[in-house]
């Protein structure tokens, strides 16, 4: 089975980019299923029903969230509507809308996707760790692929070994810029620290470079806006083993 994995779409052009693009990438690499991180799709940020439909009806199977989940008012109907929007699992479960985790039917075999949010310069959410035990349980499938949106790389990595074995692969989002770290861990779980992003790309992580330096300098508040120009959509392919759940080959790209 072949899983895609894109970046964190920003925008309304990250949005058209990824439209543009995916078809034909799909059709290329012979793609099984598509994960797409949704949480800044939305103009100005978060995630809006729209963008949210624009993804799907582009040729994304499940859209992850992360710390931009819950942006806009809109959040909690729309989380509760949408089947394969997914939100961070160690939200509090008993008053967070949606799910942060789901089974994918694919016909022939389940795959289970799971969202989850890191604490370290984050949230302070349940530990993510606890929360992928729980989840995984749950699941009760071999192919299982994580999208953990979190700021430390050190976190990243110590949710992967922790987890070596026990999934099928880990990316990383948040941070919007891709990593040329990607690995198949010693017990088969493929891994990458960052995926990267889909916008533009002459920008400081899709936004306009000009109003980021301002806020550098200035250090007032500055009311950021997605740049616009020519886009790159950053994105890793797992190959996963059907039986054994296993990452056996995986690839990084950078489509311009």
């Amino acid at each position: 089975m072949r899983i895609l994995a894109i970046g964190d779409v920003v925008g309304a052009v990250g949005c058209e980019f990824l439209r543009s693009r995916l078809p034909e990438l799909k059709k290329n690499e012979k793609i099984d299923l598509v994960v797409a991180n949704g949480e800044n799709s939305a103009t100005g940020n978060g995630i809006t029903p729209e963008s949210a439909d624009y993804l799907f009806s582009s040729g994304v199977d499940i859209i992850t969230g992360g710390n931009h989940s819950f942006r806009r008012r809109e959040a909690p109907e729309m989380h509760d509507e949408f089947p394969f929007l997914l939100r961070p699992a160690n939200y509090p479960e008993r008053t967070t809308p949606g799910r942060g985790y789901t089974l994918y039917d694919m016909g022939r075999i389940q795959v289970g996707i799971v969202n989850l949010l890191g604490c370290v310069y984050m949230e302070s959410l349940e530990s993510p760790f606890d929360a992928a035990d729980r989840i995984i349980k749950e699941l009760e499938t071999r192919i299982v692929i994580v999208d953990f949106h979190a700021e430390a790389t050190s976190e990243k990595l110590a949710l992967a070994y922790y987890l070596d074995g026990r999934v099928s692969a880990i990316f990383g989002t948040h941070t919007h810029v891709q990593t040329a770290d990607e690995k198949i861990l010693k017990n088969g779980t493929g891994y990458i620290t960052d995926v990267g992003m889909t916008g533009p790309d002459e920008s400081v992580l899709g936004v306009e470079s000009s109003l980021v330096i301002r806020k550098f300098r200035e250090k007032l508040p500055v009311r950021f806006e997605t740049a616009h120009g020519l886009c790159r959509m950053d994105c890793i392919i797992f190959d996963i083993d059907d039986k054994s759940g296993r990452t056996i080959s995986l690839k990084r790209i950078q489509i311009r």
